[in-house]
């Protein structure tokens, strides 16, 4: 496998068994003469629009305050200690969407986003942990990180922010455009810039069991079937009429214990629960859409590719895009199977592409789910 700068020289495979989710790995230079894909006025305008989540975080004379977006207005950049936190860039510009898509050894179902940090001289969130994975890339100007593998997570109570009370920093570490930071789940950490500062953060997906365990029980709502109505023919008179009958509990209990599911049932979940897009994702369908055989000239041609938007995923037979799921034969899996990992088709490929694949290509285009490359 092959060696990647971004990991500091090591492969995808000893990076995963050496350092996700153990230990931290500071590269320098993981991105050589790294800029910043986005301007400070984008950022600004970003945070301004409903559809993206964005936070402000500002300390002043000790105090913490945290205001969710549309933010209309930030503090003047000429003043301290101040943060703005963008959600989601990738969705919003082609080069971010590449960024995240460097860190592809990591399955897509575990890639969750880009987020932009922007912060003037002293700014940072506090002292915390997340509860996932997080690459720390530093775009623009300097950031102080200090982080320690502390046990004690107690949180400072009554801030609108997650603040660890006795944080204990055990190494320190200033970051330049093109260093990079990788943390593990819930290790302590706390950047403050040093100046101006811009920082990109590349978070992992880590839902938790109670969370899945909800939603899967919502989805086999739709899947189970229990005919027939509960019945007493052999009812007794009730000696206290309060009480719910122990035949009627054992009647019930055996009713229920026929609902089962098995691995293609959690299949077909895990797809539609981890492609379905997250509520403030909206897709736009194309104005003018070309005729079916305008579309397919030009698909093959110019060939196809997925919005940033889009989430695909597979497994076995079933494929998953944007929270829908359905099975496909062998040739078909196939050609999906490579849009899905390379997240384009060549025009060539889809010679291969049967009617029915061809038919939700062109109603993936129409709803912007793909693009022309």
């Amino acid at each position: 496998m092959k060696k990647l700068q971004l990991l500091g020289n090591i492969t995808p495979a000893q990076f995963l068994r050496d350092y996700w989710h153990k230990k931290p790995l500071l590269i320098r230079q993981a991105i050589p003469d790294f800029k910043p894909l986005l301007k400070f006025d984008k950022l600004a305008e970003l945070a301004r629009l409903n559809h993206v989540e964005s936070r402000l975080v500002t300390l002043a004379d000790g105090h913490w305050d945290m205001q969710h977006g549309p933010l209309q207005e930030l503090p003047p950049r000429s003043q301290r200690e101040w943060t703005m936190l963008v959600q989601g860039i990738n969705l919003h510009d082609t080069r971010a969407d590449e960024l995240l898509r460097e860190f592809r050894f990591v399955p897509d179902a575990r890639l969750d986003d880009l987020m932009v940090s922007f912060a003037t001289d002293g700014g940072g969130v506090g002292p915390h942990f997340d509860s996932y994975d997080v690459f720390l890339l530093q775009a623009q100007g300097r950031r102080r990180w200090r982080i320690g593998a502390q046990q004690d997570l107690s949180l400072v109570e009554g801030l609108p922010l997650k603040i660890l009370a006795n944080f204990e920093p055990e190494q320190e570490f200033v970051l330049e455009p093109g260093d990079m930071l990788y943390l593990p789940p819930h290790y302590a950490h706390d950047g403050v810039a040093e100046g101006e500062c811009m920082t990109y953060s590349i978070g992992f997906r880590s839902p938790s069991f109670q969370e899945m365990g909800e939603a899967f029980l919502q989805f086999m709502a739709d899947a189970i079937d229990l005919p027939g109505r509960y019945a007493d023919p052999d009812l007794q008179p009730a000696k206290n009429p309060a009480e719910i009958p122990k035949e009627m509990l054992s009647s019930i209990t055996e009713e229920l214990n026929k609902v089962r599911w098995d691995e293609e049932d959690v299949t077909i979940f895990m797809g539609e629960y981890l492609s379905e897009p997250k509520h403030n994702v909206f897709f736009t369908p194309v104005a003018k859409p070309l005729t079916v055989g305008r579309f397919m000239e030009q698909a093959a041609r110019r060939g196809l590719k997925l919005s940033p938007k889009t989430l695909m995923l597979y497994r076995g037979k079933h494929v998953f895009i944007n929270g829908e799921s359905f099975a496909v034969g062998r040739a078909d899996k196939t050609l999906l199977d490579v849009l899905a990992n390379q997240r384009g088709l060549g025009g060539a490929m889809l010679e291969q592409a049967s009617s029915d694949v061809l038919e939700a290509l062109y109603t993936w285009y129409s709803d912007g789910w793909l693009e022309l490359g």
